[in-house]
């Protein structure tokens, strides 16, 4: 993809669903790994069903909610932008050849969703570079597989399912919160809401293919509010990635694996619904993360499922 080509970019854009969001209205929370549901409580409106449906509403945490969209860039690159908010929680996942046998075998997140966790799959995406190319550590499950990294850009997941970015040691991991999984690599794209100097030096980013600037190429930052949002292209370079991450309110944000056979995003209309591709162009199909796949990656899943099936609205 060339800089000359938004006007191309832009007519397909248009013809594409820009969004589609994961709802549920009106629906009894379900514990995560648990059958079901929470109980009304108190007497109050035991009798009246209009009060015990607002009573369940008021209780039911928010539904899990991803949002994605396709932008193209002022320089004319075509980007996809995937937010993860409401009920979600993150699960570290490792692959079948990276980080491979280094992985304890009594590690639960294996080289694919397993059925238990499927049902509540919204979504999941690649991981980094190969542990090999030194750029950071990797922990799973309370495990060092290698060890982490002071300064390194790192993707932190907590006992909760809860994820944050930052600079190991400075920034994360948060004080008083039990570290499950980390994923580092490199460091960082965006910092304090702006795209840091080093985005704009591509060479810095890792070799491409094609020996060029842009390549495939992913990255997940972090909103003030603690969402999620990942970035990728079948184009991009690194300052793409944080022109995005930004422009989708990334405070901070890191870059992820790079060339085409290892960006990859799929997403599901409801928890445990048919998985599509996310990224336009991507080369591996959407069912990898459950058939299996040979390299790490996050799988978001629903932190509670409704006993209604969602509704899905499209975003313009």
């Amino acid at each position: 993809m060339t800089r000359g080509s938004g006007a191309r970019n832009a007519g397909l854009v248009s013809a594409l669903a820009l969004a589609a969001v994961v709802t549920a209205v009106g629906c009894t929370a379900v514990a995560a790994g648990q059958g079901g549901s929470h109980g009304a409580g108190g007497a109050a409106g035991a009798g009246d069903p209009a009060s015990q449906s607002a009573a369940r509403q008021a209780r039911a945490p928010a539904p899990a909610v991803v949002i994605v969209r396709h932008v193209v860039l002022a320089d004319g690159h075509l980007m996809t932008v995937a937010r993860f908010s409401g009920g979600v929680r993150f699960v570290l996942h490792c692959g079948s050849a990276d980080p491979g046998s280094a992985c304890p075998r009594s590690l639960r997140a294996g080289p694919a969703v397993g059925s238990a966790a499927r049902r509540w799959l919204v979504a999941a995406f690649n991981g980094g570079f190969k542990l090999s190319a030194g750029v950071g550590g990797f922990e799973q499950e309370g495990r060092i597989v290698s060890p982490l990294v002071p300064g390194r850009a790192s993707l932190v997941i907590y006992r909760s399912g809860a994820a944050s970015i930052g600079v190991w040691g400075h920034g994360v991991p948060r004080p008083g919160r039990r570290v499950v999984s980390v994923r580092q690599n490199l460091g960082l794209l965006v910092a304090g809401g702006r795209p840091t100097p080093a985005s704009a030096s591509w060479q810095a980013w890792g070799a491409t293919i094609t020996g060029g600037e842009f390549v495939a190429r992913s990255a997940v930052g972090q909103t003030a509010r603690g969402q999620l949002i990942y970035a990728a292209s079948m184009s991009a370079s690194p300052a793409d990635l944080a022109a995005a991450l930004v422009q989708f309110g990334a405070r901070v944000g890191m870059q992820l694996d790079i060339n085409p056979e290892w960006v990859q995003l799929a997403y599901a209309h409801r928890p445990g619904g048919h998985l599509v591709k996310g990224v336009i162009g991507q080369v591996r199909p959407a069912d990898q993360y459950v058939v299996g796949w040979t390299r790490d990656f996050i799988a978001v899943l629903a932190s509670w499922l409704p006993v209604t099936a969602p509704g899905v609205r499209v975003v313009g």
